[in-house]
């Protein structure tokens, strides 16, 4: 049996960060993946590390202390991650949506962010390409972009490179407790004695919290996004749109078309190649990671009525994920009351890389018993805020094990 301090479940952007930090910090730590390196939630995401997309108040307060780190990383890294501040503008499209995106944009100017409200010719002349159905935009210049599989990959060889072990194409298989505390992982190659574990599967971490008897509420939440040809540059700024946030935070406020349940919304990025990615769509439909042919469809018709010229660009694939779901829409991070040595590091939704870094600080420090140089208050994010929660309920309303 070997044995370490640590070990990390899941080898996606989080696991790594957080094997990282731990590795850097003189923690000995392993990475069990069952597959490779970013081989799930991780490879299949845009490249925007958004903190307009943020709710006011902790969501949005880590995402900024987060977003500040990554010049740090790019130095310590030897994978060039593609860190760029790039900017976000999100396409308001009706007068109601206008209303909401002034109170979402004040609260978040209150927590320290600047962003400003455009009107029609002032978003057009900004952004020439959004000469559709648009009233004005939101626009703050904090956005930035990255390459997922690089800063994932970044992580990774770091970790290696300060000592961290790795076990791919590993499946884990039961974790061991000892009078209620973590003793060991078991794997199909062999146990590995710890002190502790850290559940950072994303959204398959409700499988791994079984093994514990713990129910996590944490869904699949699909995503799916087209990929166009290389093209020159098309926008200044990553695009949003105001029915992307509210399909996040707000459902309520969508319709009751079929295009409305899948959540479709507009997030255009373009990569250091010239390819632009749109998405995209939320759904619960379990782990199916297939893309279909009708939201590709309502996602094209919706990003062509902001952005007229994309009409005349050629499609080369298509791609979907799962983005980790919680109830409230933060992340679960921390100790599990009544198994010490157990630590959850997932329900990122569609924040894993933009709260990467910060995640990766946070959960060493808890592991590591240091003093926090944050004052987050993570009782918010823990486990236990969910103890009144029916878990039978979630499960089934949100396909949790379709």
């Amino acid at each position: 049996m070997s044995s370490v301090d640590a070990v990390v479940i899941g080898g996606g952007v989080i696991g790594c960060a957080v094997a990282y930090n731990l590795a850097k910090a003189g923690v000995s730590v392993a990475i069990v993946e069952r597959d490779d390196i970013c081989a799930g939630t991780s490879a299949a995401c845009d490249t925007a590390i958004h903190l307009q997309s943020k709710s006011p108040g902790l969501h949005l307060r880590m995402a900024q202390e987060s977003i500040k780190l990554f010049p740090e990383l790019q130095k310590d890294f030897d994978e060039d991650i593609h860190f760029k501040k790039t900017g976000t503008m999100i396409a308001i499209q009706t007068r109601e949506q206008n209303e909401v995106m002034r109170v979402f944009a004040e609260r978040q100017r209150n927590n320290g962010l600047d962003v400003v409200i455009l009107d029609r010719a002032a978003a057009v002349e900004k952004q020439p390409m959004m000469k559709g159905d648009l009233v004005g935009a939101t626009y703050c210049t904090a956005d930035a972009t990255i390459h997922p599989q690089f800063l994932t990959k970044g992580y990774f060889q770091a970790a290696k490179k300060y000592g961290a072990k790795a076990m791919l194409h590993t499946n884990v298989e039961n974790i061991a407790l000892k009078d209620g505390h973590v003793a060991s992982v078991i794997t199909n190659r062999g146990n590995i004695q710890c002190k502790y574990v850290v559940n950072a599967c994303g959204a398959y971490a409700p499988f791994i919290g079984k093994l514990t008897g713990l129910d996590i509420p944490i869904a699949p939440r699909r995503g799916q996004i087209v990929v166009t040809e290389p093209m020159p540059k098309f926008t200044h700024t990553i695009v949003n749109c105001a029915r992307y946030i509210a399909a996040k935070f707000r459902p309520d406020l969508l319709g009751t078309s079929e295009a409305d349940r899948m959540g479709i919304g507009l997030s255009l990025t373009q990569t250091e190649r010239g390819n632009l990615l749109i998405g995209g769509t939320r759904e619960f439909v379990g782990y199916d990671t297939r893309t279909t042919q009708k939201a590709l469809l309502y996602i094209l018709q919706h990003a062509a009525n902001i952005l007229p010229a994309l009409k005349d660009i050629h499609i080369i694939r298509t791609f979907a994920g799962l983005r980790p779901f919680t109830p409230d829409g933060l992340p679960i991070l921390g100790n599990v009351p009544g198994i010490e040595g157990f630590v959850m590091a997932a329900g990122h939704e569609g924040d894993g890389l933009a709260l990467s870094a910060i995640t990766g600080r946070l959960i060493t420090e808890i592991i590591c018993e240091k003093q926090s140089a944050y004052d987050f208050d993570l009782t918010k994010l823990s486990l236990e805020r969910y103890k009144n929660l029916d878990i039978k309920a979630f499960e089934a309303q949100y396909a949790v094990y379709k």
